[in-house]
């Protein structure tokens, strides 16, 4: 039964099952695991995860590919929904990784979400654009290195990276693709404080970080100077220079 991939839901489906070996080992995947996978797609890893862990949890937009996604094993419960709408936190078993092929188009606000929003989270093992994978990991002064870099290194530490061919995937992407495995850390406190000035210090990120921090609304000029002061940063310092504890100083100092 063929199906044709949409686009704008950013569907790339596996199906080279190679693949599954290496996302079970980077996952690490455990018999008393409870996964959550978004973007089931047509239900292969679906159906290796059930077969490896307690229970899955499956969450699909595309109400057209139910009719792939029917007999799944009994330990999988299927959610039909936006993942970045649906109350994950709420799902019972409560998920203890986040193991998927995620929709290209909504694959970081879906990681970032999940970092303090899916507490119990505590590994990622998701496939992605290989730029979004640099990204995620970027290290300070790069051209990848932003807001969304800071706050994954603040939340967790890399455990695993493999670049991923084209041809794994129904239809092939122009783009390259990797998996990438990280593991939870404890949060920052106050990281939801942490997480605005993160985000206000590079909307403008060829702004000094005062400049970006005013024009944001989330500090005068002369309250970031202070605040930069404080954590002995000059103040015509940029964003992508400060490391991800930086941050967490800055929003303390602010």
């Amino acid at each position: 039964m063929t199906v044709v991939p949409k686009k704008k839901l950013g569907q790339h489906f596996l199906v080279d099952e190679n693949i599954l070996g290496v996302i079970g080992r980077l996952a690490e995947l455990e018999p008393e695991d409870v996964v959550l996978e978004i973007g089931p797609g047509l239900g292969g890893l679906t159906r290796y995860l059930a077969a490896r862990v307690a229970h899955v949890h499956a969450v699909e937009l595309d109400r057209s590919l139910g009719r792939h996604l029917t007999g799944l094993p009994e330990n999988v419960d299927l959610h039909w929904g936006d993942a970045l709408v649906l109350d994950l936190a709420g799902l019972s078993p409560t998920p203890t990784k986040l193991v998927a092929n995620l929709p290209y188009n909504v694959a970081t606000p879906i990681v970032v979400e999940s970092l303090a929003g899916l507490p119990e989270i505590e590994l990622w093992c998701v496939m992605v654009q290989r730029e979004v994978a640099d990204r995620f990991f970027a290290g300070p002064s790069t051209k990848a290195y932003g807001a969304v870099s800071v706050l994954i290194q603040l939340a967790a530490h890399r455990s695993g990276f493999h670049p991923v061919a084209r041809t794994v995937f129904q239809p092939p992407p122009n783009v390259d693709s990797a998996l990438l495995a990280f593991r939870r850390v404890p949060l920052p406190a106050g990281f939801a404080r942490v997480k605005k000035v993160v985000e206000a210090s590079f909307a403008h990120r060829r702004k000094t970080l005062p400049n970006s921090l005013a024009l944001a609304g989330l500090a005068s000029r002369e309250e970031a100077v202070a605040a930069l002061t404080t954590i002995e940063r000059a103040p015509n310092v940029r964003a992508e220079e400060l490391l991800p504890p930086e941050f967490v100083r800055l929003a303390e100092a602010l």
